[in-house]
């Protein structure tokens, strides 16, 4: 499997992410998320059902530290160790969208260059988004303008955290993102930034 991070006892909403999306890819996550359910031992498929389930085990031990790997050992399904780690590690969406946005507002440039800065923002946003996700409409009506007014104002709101932890030598680029109008999306802001970095 091919995971960046090793599942910890903190990082298990990135880890869940990036393993369905592997698995997703591998056309695996309907037997480890349960949806398709073991068969009887008398069904033709039984043992080939059995087979993918191994492999999936395997998949998800093999990118877990030690401790999390043994606690999981005697599950008798993928999806046993799915939900097992989903109730043991899922933080409950206000505590975690706290701590995310407490990671906001404390995340700063400190010296390194502005894609390494970019990349943390980036990589709480993301979560975030796991966590808190944006509302979404179901209809073509009013609702639609609802929804398009709230990612304005979240595309507003990164550009605004991007720009307040940048470092002082970026004031006078800052102040002139900030200046025009309409403010420019959080991707442009970034561009605008490096080119000066540079």
């Amino acid at each position: 499997m091919q995971v960046n991070d090793i599942l910890t006892d903190n990082n298990f909403n990135e880890w869940k992410q990036e393993m369905m999306n592997l698995l997703f890819a591998r056309n695996k996550m309907s037997i480890m998320d349960g949806s398709i359910k073991k068969p009887e031992t008398t069904d033709p498929i039984y043992m080939a059902w059995v087979r993918v389930d191994a492999m999936i085990k395997g998949w998800l031990t093999i990118v877990m530290e030690k401790e999390i790997r043994t606690s999981v050992r005697y599950a008798n399904t993928s999806a046993e160790i799915w939900k097992d780690l989903e109730e043991r590690f899922e933080k409950e969406g206000a505590p975690r969208a706290y701590e995310l946005k407490q990671s906001l507002n404390i995340t700063r440039q400190d010296g390194n260059s502005v894609s390494s800065y970019y990349t943390k923002l980036k990589s709480i946003w993301d979560e975030l988004q796991i966590v808190l996700p944006t509302p979404q409409c179901t209809c073509n009506g009013y609702d639609c303008a609802i929804r398009k007014r709230l990612n304005e104002v979240k595309e507003k709101e990164t550009t605004y955290e991007f720009l307040m932890g940048l470092d002082e030598e970026f004031a006078i680029i800052r102040t002139q993102i900030l200046a025009m109008k309409p403010t420019p999306t959080l991707g442009i802001s970034y561009h605008l930034v490096v080119e000066d970095e540079q």
